[in-house]
C-alpha cells in the first residue's frame, strides 16, 4: 500500500478520536440511538468489562448455559424423543443468525481429523427449494435432528418462515417438534412466547445490545459451535486478545488502527473502490461473504453523525486463493483498477499429522498455493494494483476469534474515522418495510380474482381495479408467480403482446374462497 509518507502522522489527531469514541463504546454508552442500546459484543469475551455486574453475569451464566447444554447433548443426557443421541443439528437464522455460524462451521469443521460431535446443516433463506434441498439430506435422520431457531425480535419473517417449514415437516414424520427446537431469542419475543407456550426443548437468550452482524460469539454463533464440537472458549480467547491488542493507542502497534487506515487510504475514506477477500485457505471460503455483512451493513451509510448526505460503504468481494486466479484476476490485473485486495495467508499446510507429499522434487500442493499467492500478489503489484496482507500461523478456533475480532474492531475505528453510525442499519428495515408491502398487494390480487371466477384479467386492468395501477410491473410479476406455482387456482393466456396475456381464476379456488370465508 504505498501511503504517502506523512500520512500515518496526518491521520494520528483522527485516529486518537476514534479510539476515544472506542473506549466510549466499551463502556457502554448509547451507541445506536434509532434502537437507544448499548453495542456491547466485546464484553461477550471479556465479560468483567461490562458496564454493570447484572451483564457480567448474565454472560458468564449464558456461556455456562451453552457448554453445559452442548455437554448433556454430547453424553446422551438429553436424548431425542425417540431415544439415542442428537446427531445432527439444523440452524435457521438468517444474516447474522446464520453468515457467522456458517462461516465457523465450515472453517473449523472436522479440524485436526477429528469428527464433529454432530452435523450442521442450515436454513439461511425464505427459498422453498433451499429449504427442500437441506429437508431431504436429513429425511432419514429427523428422529436425531436437533432445530436451532434464532430471531432476536422473534419477528424476522425469513425465520419464522423456516421455523414453520421445519415443524410442518415433523409433524408430517410424526415427530414431536416441541422435544427437538431450541429457541435463540430475546426475552418476551413472539419466538420466546412460542417456545415456552409449545414447550421446546430449551431457550436461550439474545441481548439487544449485540447486533447481529457481531453476533459470532455470542450465544448465536457458541451454541451452534458448541454442538459441534468446537472449542468455543478458545475462539473467545482469541478474540479477547486481539481486543487486548487494538485497544492501544499507539498506532504502530494497533493492527486493527493500521488497517482502517489503510482502507481509508486506498478508497479516499469515500468507498471509491472496493474490497476483494483472498483467504488462501478453503477453510476461510465464507469468510469472504461473513465480512460483507459486517463491513457493508455497519458501513453503507447514507447521512454521517451530522446528518449530512455522504452515501458512505466499501464493497466487499471475493472468494478464495487460487481459485480466484482462474476466475476474475484477470480483469484484477489488467480491468478497471476499482478496487484494493487483502491477501490472507496460512502458513500451516494441514491441520492434521498427515506426512509431507511432494507432488514433485522438493514441492508439495502447500508450496503451490503459497507460490500461488506471492506470484498473484506482485503480478497485481506490477499493475499498481494495491493491497494488504494477513499472515496467520494455522486455522484454528483462537485463530478464527482473532480473525472476527480484528475485522470487528477495524470497522468501528474506520467508522469513527469517517464520522458514521456503524451500529444501525435502516436500510435493512426500508426492505422489510417493502417486502411486507409486495406481500399485502398480492392478498389484494388473489382477493379481486377469487371475487371473479371465471373473468380474465390483462395486467394493466387487474392493477386498476386493485387501485394500484402504478404498480403494474409489481402485479405482472405476482400473477406469474401464481401462475407458475398454482396453475390449478391461476391460469395464464399468453398473448402478443405480451402485456396483453391474462390471467383467470380457476372455478375450484373460488369455492375454496367461499368456504375459507363462512368459516
Amino acid at each position: 500500500m504505498p501511503f504517502p509518507d506523512d500520512f500515518l502522522t496526518t491521520m494520528e489527531p483522527r485516529l486518537q478520536q476514534a479510539y476515544a469514541d472506542m473506549a466510549a463504546l466499551e463502556k457502554g454508552i448509547i451507541a445506536n440511538p434509532d434502537e437507544n442500546r448499548m453495542v456491547g459484543h466485546y464484553w461477550l469475551r471479556n465479560a468483567v468489562l461490562a458496564p454493570t455486574p447484572e451483564l457480567s453475569a448474565a454472560i458468564t451464566n449464558v456461556l455456562t448455559a451453552i457448554k453445559a447444554f452442548a455437554a448433556k447433548i454430547h453424553k446422551g443426557e438429553i436424548t431425542a424423543p425417540g431415544g439415542g443421541k442428537f446427531k445432527n443439528v439444523l440452524v435457521i437464522g438468517i444474516g447474522g443468525s446464520a453468515l457467522g455460524p456458517q462461516f465457523v462451521s465450515h472453517a473449523l469443521s472436522r479440524l485436526g481429523g477429528e469428527r464433529d460431535r454432530t452435523a450442521i446443516s442450515f436454513f439461511d433463506n425464505t427459498d422453498p427449494d433451499g429449504m427442500d434441498y437441506v429437508l431431504a439430506q436429513l429425511s432419514t435422520k429427523l428422529k436425531k435432528t436437533l432445530v436451532i431457531v434464532i430471531s432476536k425480535s422473534g419477528s424476522t419473517i425469513e425465520t419464522r418462515n423456516g421455523m414453520l417449514e421445519a415443524a410442518a415437516t415433523f409433524k408430517s414424520a410424526g415427530l414431536d417438534y416441541p422435544k427437538h427446537f431450541v429457541a435463540i431469542t430475546g426475552d418476551g419475543s413472539k419466538l420466546d412466547q412460542t417456545a415456552q407456550a409449545e414447550g421446546w426443548l430449551a431457550r436461550f437468550p439474545m441481548w439487544d445490545w449485540v447486533g447481529g452482524r457481531t453476533s459470532e460469539l455470542c450465544v448465536v454463533g457458541l451454541l451452534p459451535a458448541a454442538l459441534q464440537g468446537i472449542k468455543v472458549d478458545k475462539m473467545l480467547a482469541g478474540a479477547a486478545a486481539m481486543d487486548e491488542v487494538t485497544r492501544k493507542t499507539a498506532t504502530k502497534d494497533n493492527p486493527a488502527a493500521l488497517m482502517a487506515l489503510m482502507w481509508y487510504w486506498a478508497t479516499d475514506g469515500r468507498g471509491a473502490k472496493d474490497m476483494v477477500i483472498f483467504p488462501y485457505k478453503d477453510r476461510l471460503l465464507l469468510f469472504s461473504r461473513y465480512l460483507q455483512q459486517l463491513v457493508m451493513e455497519s458501513l453503507g451509510k447514507e447521512l454521517d453523525l451530522k446528518g449530512n448526505i455522504v452515501n458512505q460503504g466499501i464493497s466487499v468481494y471475493g472468494n478464495k486463493g487460487s481459485t480466484d486466479q482462474h476466475a476474475h484476476v484477470q480483469q484484477l490485473r489488467e480491468g478497471v483498477n476499482n478496487f484494493f485486495v487483502t491477501f490472507i495467508e496460512v502458513l500451516r499446510d494441514r491441520s492434521g499429522s498427515k506426512t509431507r507429499f511432494e507432488v514433485e522434487s522438493g514441492a508439495t500442493t502447500g508450496d503451490y498455493l503459497q507460490a500461488f499467492f506471492l506470484g498473484t500478489r506482485d503480478a497485481l503489484t506490477e499493475k499498481d494494483r494495491h493491497s494488504l496482507t494477513i499472515t496467520i500461523t494455522e486455522i484454528s478456533a483462537k485463530n478464527i476469534g482473532l480473525l472476527i475480532a480484528l475485522y470487528e474492531r477495524t470497522v468501528g475505528l474506520y467508522a469513527s474515522l469517517i464520522g458514521i453510525n456503524a451500529h444501525h442499519q435502516p436500510g435493512v428495515e426500508a426492505g422489510k418495510k417493502a417486502a411486507s408491502g409486495v406481500i399485502a398487494l398480492k392478498q389484494k390480487i388473489t382477493a379481486a380474482l377469487a371475487a371473479k371466477p371465471g373473468t380474465s384479467f390483462t395486467v394493466p386492468t387487474l392493477a386498476e381495479k386493485i387501485g394500484q395501477p402504478d404498480r403494474a410491473e409489481h402485479v405482472l410479476k405476482i400473477l406469474e408467480h401464481l401462475a407458475v406455482n398454482t396453475p390449478d387456482r391461476v391460469t395464464k393466456t399468453v398473448r402478443k403482446p405480451w402485456f396483453d396475456s391474462i390471467y383467470t381464476v380457476g372455478a375450484r379456488w373460488h369455492r375454496m374462497c367461499l368456504l375459507a370465508s363462512l368459516r
